[in-house]
């Protein structure tokens, strides 16, 4: 086996999800293909020497549908050897991508190969592409299916998470992303997004609300009570796990992920890959696991993952430097450090998905990226990227720094 190098990697800013978001009239092919061209030009790449591009997309319909990875690769004008695969593992689909395409590169399949993501959410609204598991009883009712809010407040509720400790997490998640803004730790990876006049349109993460507090966050209101409470998604839950009595409903919009639109390419290759293009490697993938977990709380997989992929990676815990698990839900990140006894101060140390938002098919690249760039702000070694995931599975990967 060939070990599958990282050589660059690049995202966009997050647009607002919204149609006043700076992002709205970027198609999303043309963002897909945006990275694309930043990863080729950044480092004068032959890109008929790219043998595959992996994007993770979660709602592949309409603008997206078809291949969105191919389309993404001749609007960038690749060579048209490149080819291309979508691939949608929901929010761990970025990260998928880039575990897919070393996967091939360790198999000796491909020697070069772009992994990543693109998700438009602000032309394309979550859900659009349909599924078959909270509409069909034969599946959503032996599977106790509640939504996704649900099951965060579930976790909350099971694991003993108070709304003040999910709002102090989203306001420390607010405080980091604008200090790590601030300080210019995002500057070397953003490629800004331009329209065809070459004009600007966007060139920072938008969502972000750096003035949040305590106090902000006590004025919203729970967002998915009504939900559970009139739609019986309580009661399902409650049957699911009938040591709790009822289901507290802490989580909002402040203590989410938010909505965005953006797109994230990894460039990875083997050595011999990386030789014949003249790049210096800056990490590898050393090991990459997926796995099922309890669909009704959902939400546990990253906890599930970590530990199959620690097992398999012959790791501990305190071997990992940073972590850096997607902020879907406050209350996901607050059981995995409790889970695994970690520091505040040595995970989501730049803030997350509840500042920065989550652009679904996107997010998994986009933090693996994050985490690569502070090991070597940092001088440290070795990081642990991570997801959860729709449906109940968790994604995770190990990087290490060469």
């Amino acid at each position: 086996m060939a070990d599958a190098y990282i050589y660059d990697h690049v995202r966009t800013p997050r647009g607002r999800g919204k149609k006043d978001g700076s992002l709205h009239e970027v198609t999303t092919n043309y963002l897909g293909a945006s990275v694309l061209e930043a990863i080729r030009d950044r480092n004068g790449l032959d890109t008929q020497l790219v043998d595959d591009v992996v994007l993770g997309c979660v709602d592949p319909v309409k603008e997206a549908g078809g291949d969105i990875a191919r389309t993404a690769v001749l609007q960038a004008e690749y060579h048209q050897d490149v080819a291309g695969i979508q691939v949608n593992r929901y929010c761990a689909s970025g990260l998928d991508a880039v575990n897919l395409a070393a996967a091939k590169i360790e198999a000796g399949a491909d020697d070069i190969a772009i992994g990543g993501g693109v998700e438009s959410m602000s032309r394309i609204g979550i859900g659009a592409a349909g599924n078959a598991w909270p509409m069909d009883p034969s599946v959503a009712v032996p599977s106790y299916f509640v939504p996704q809010g649900i099951s965060a407040d579930l976790i909350a509720t099971k694991y003993g998470f108070s709304r003040d400790d999910v709002d102090a997490y989203a306001v420390e998640s607010q405080k980091r992303a604008a200090q790590s803004w601030e300080e210019g730790r995002f500057k070397n990876s953003i490629a800004p997004v331009k329209d065809i006049n070459g004009l600007t349109l966007l060139d920072h993460d938008e969502h972000m609300r750096p003035g949040t507090d305590m106090q902000n966050l006590a004025g919203l209101n729970a967002a998915f009570e009504m939900m559970g409470q009139m739609g019986g998604f309580d009661a399902v839950a409650v049957q699911r796990y009938p040591e709790l009595e009822d289901v507290n409903h802490v989580h909002h919009a402040g203590n989410s992920s938010g909505i965005v639109d953006g797109a994230a390419a990894v460039l990875l290759g083997s050595k011999r890959g990386g030789k014949a293009m003249g790049l210096k490697p800056r990490a590898k993938i050393r090991a990459f696991a997926n796995i099922g977990s309890e669909p009704a709380i959902m939400l546990t997989g990253p906890v599930d993952v970590t530990e199959k992929l620690l097992k398999r990676a012959k790791m501990k815990i305190e071997d990992i430097d940073l972590f850096e698990l997607n902020e879907a839900f406050a209350s996901v990140v607050l059981r995995y450090m409790q889970a695994f006894d970690i520091p505040r101060d040595r995970i989501n140390v730049n803030g997350g998905a509840i500042a920065m938002g989550h652009p679904l098919g996107a997010t998994g690249a986009m933090i693996l990226g994050t985490v690569l760039d502070e090991l070597e702000r940092r001088d440290l070694n070795t990081a642990l990227v991570t997801l959860c995931i729709g449906g109940g599975m968790g994604t995770a990967t190990i990087i290490e720094r060469v």
